[in-house]
């Protein structure tokens, strides 16, 4: 089994699966969890070299578990990045980024169609603590360029976004972030590694949340940061010691078992997606639909050349607003009224009122959330089921 140095040069797959820690001295096949808080050292200056950080090894399970080690070695190998740092959800992974890596009186630009809660701790709580945010449009470059500001220190986005789906070109906003002197941070949550690589694109930092796709059943709430040794590997894990987010062993042993079927979920949601996506444009009742798969996308090409596949997130609208929307939700029998996705269950949601819900009605439609707006997370059943059960309620219509 490969052990901590695992070569570069093997297949995405194949570190899927092999990629993390070496076995114990015990020869299991699949990794143990660490159920400890503590661990025992052999004498006092032992116990005081690994406080002070002049000696490897294990010291407390808030910042130091074997098997969120194993999770963090693996998932930084699949993205491309020196260090992970696991934290207790997506949400903490971000928070803990902004308290690393900002200060008071920085500043950031971001998306307006970033996920809700994203959108609340930068504007309703980061700005408590004297970091302003400005909100751009995502594919509108020169707004960005427009945006920044001297003492702007991070441009941060989710591409695809959720649930629009709109596409951000990494690229070149690497390039901008740093002729500028920013960094550049992606949230990766809905294409995950195993469909995109922003570090690979130039990217600093990826942040995602486990509790999605790569976990892939709904089972546990987690989250990531991914990138270099020192921003991460010794920032962002600062912060972690200290504030206490982190992953719990059990949860990290079922992210390394999700990541080891990542990629053939990810791509078995994007193609019932693409299916989904393609049957829902030819119905009557829907207005529009939001699936980066479709070559009607605004940013259908770039898609195609930025990302390994498409993803299993789609949005779509229906005229009538939320009454009619609610129709749709509420006619279902098989797709689940939940607000999660990743799920190898289908699930569906009102955005306007859920995810989003805490915005104001003006930010939500400075977002493009209106009343009308569905997003399904597409899951593992069989198409024509998903089909079926939608047909109900657009019929309904």
């Amino acid at each position: 089994m490969m052990s901590h140095g695992d070569p570069k040069e093997t297949g995405f797959q194949t570190r899927a699966v092999r990629a993390g820690r070496g076995r114990t001295n015990e020869g299991e096949q699949a990794e143990p969890i660490f159920t400890t808080s503590s661990f025992v050292f052999e004498n006092a200056e032992q116990a005081a070299a690994r406080f002070s950080g002049t000696q490897p090894g294990n010291v407390y399970s808030r910042f130091t578990n074997p098997t969120v080690d194993a999770f963090e070695r693996k998932l930084a190998a699949l993205e491309g990045g020196a260090r992970c740092v696991a934290t207790a959800s997506g949400m903490a992974a971000i928070t803990a980024t902004c308290m690393a890596l900002l200060n008071n009186g920085d500043h950031i630009v971001t998306a307006r169609g970033i996920f809700g809660s994203t959108a609340i701790l930068f504007s309703g709580h980061m700005s408590r603590f004297g970091i302003d945010t400005t909100f751009v449009p995502l594919t509108d470059l020169a707004a960005w360029e427009r945006a920044i500001r001297p003492n702007t220190r991070m441009l941060f986005l989710e591409t695809p976004s959720n649930p629009l789906a709109e596409i951000a070109d990494i690229a070149a906003l690497a390039d901008l972030a740093h002729a500028r002197g920013c960094i550049l941070v992606v949230d990766n949550t809905v294409c995950t590694a195993a469909l995109q690589r922003p570090l690979s694109l130039g990217a600093d930092i990826v942040v995602l949340s486990a509790t999605k796709y790569i976990d892939g059943q709904g089972r546990c709430v987690g989250g990531a940061v991914v990138g270099d040794g020192a921003r991460v590997g010794e920032q962002v894990l600062g912060v972690l010691r200290t504030a206490g987010a982190c992953l719990s062993p059990f949860n990290a042993w079922v992210f390394l078992k999700g990541l080891e079927t990542l990629a053939l979920r990810m791509h078995a949601h994007g193609a019932a997606a693409q299916q989904l996506a393609e049957w829902l444009s030819g119905q009557a009742a829907v207005r529009q639909v939001y699936y980066a798969g479709l070559d009607t996308h605004p940013q259908h090409a770039l898609a195609a050349r930025q990302q390994q596949g498409f993803g299993g997130l789609i949005a779509f609208e229906v005229d009538g607003g939320r009454e009619a929307a609610w129709r749709i939700v509420d006619a279902t029998r098989l797709i689940s009224i939940t607000a999660n996705l990743g799920d190898a269950k289908s699930t569906i949601t009102h955005p306007a009122t859920t995810t989003h819900g805490r915005l104001s009605a003006q930010e939500r439609e400075s977002a493009g959330i209106r009343e009308g707006l569905l997003r399904v997370a597409v899951g593992l059943e069989a198409v024509d089921d998903l089909k079926d059960d939608l047909s109900r309620g657009l019929a309904a219509l």
